[in-house]
């Protein structure tokens, strides 16, 4: 092996050697979680309008998209005197079967009224396939507009939270001048969601929970050495 090998051969473990010389920052979990990107995709909820009535109008295109087939609608239409949807129909039956779900959000993007988001909570187990599968009524969310927390899911603070803000208000045709102005109604509970920017300059990581996860994990380092980070 000539000098010049050597240095090439060497040169590749840099950065594992630099590793090896940081700090070790342990999370102690499950007690202690780390924050969660707003573009995580967690367990889906069914969202309301701000007077109630239900977003989804079953319309079945989020169940057509679905390429784990995990998604059941059927629509039906609405009581004129008490609709469940402002629209003519209504999802009466919704069911996601998470055995077979990979999150990929396709059915969030399908959804022409918002009405199915992902939340941040990724954490739940079945003791029986029954419970995996989610009805609509576990799926919609309460007279808050924060999601049914069953017994089997690790709910922490903040999961609920940005269900819809990563999603980017943009025009169809994928203009980027229109990106971070609202495009859908407004949510119960919440209001209006404000949806990630990333092509333009128009951004507000406060408002959309957006995080850097380089610095979370400075931030933790920074504390465990008494405000020295290297």
């Amino acid at each position: 092996m000539g000098v010049s090998d050597a240095v090439h051969f060497f040169g590749g473990f840099k950065q594992t050697i630099k590793q090896v010389l940081e700090p070790r920052v342990t999370t102690q979990y499950p007690k202690e979680k780390a924050p969660k990107p707003p573009r995580l995709h967690g367990r889906h909820v069914l969202n309301r309008y701000e007077d109630g009535l239900e977003k989804c109008i079953g319309c079945e295109l989020c169940a057509a998209v679905c390429p784990a087939d995990c998604i059941y609608v059927r629509g039906a239409d609405n009581d004129i005197e008490d609709p469940t949807s402002p629209g003519e129909r209504y999802g009466y039956v919704y069911e996601i079967n998470y055995l077979r779900c990979i999150h990929c959000d396709l059915c969030v993007e399908a959804c022409p009224t918002e009405a199915i988001t992902e939340t941040k909570m990724f954490e739940f187990s079945f003791t029986s396939r029954a419970d995996a599968i989610y009805t609509k009524t576990e799926l919609v969310v309460d007279d808050d507009g924060n999601p049914q927390k069953m017994p089997w899911e690790d709910w922490r603070e903040g999961d609920e939270l940005h269900t819809s803000g990563w999603m980017r208000a943009t025009s169809p045709s994928g203009d980027a001048e229109t990106e971070g102005k609202v495009q859908w109604s407004a949510e119960l509970g919440y209001g209006f969601r404000h949806p990630e920017a990333g092509q333009t300059e128009n951004r507000n990581d406060a408002l959309t929970g957006n995080i850097s996860v380089r610095e979370v994990e400075k931030n933790k380092v920074s504390v465990k050495l008494g405000g020295k980070v290297r």
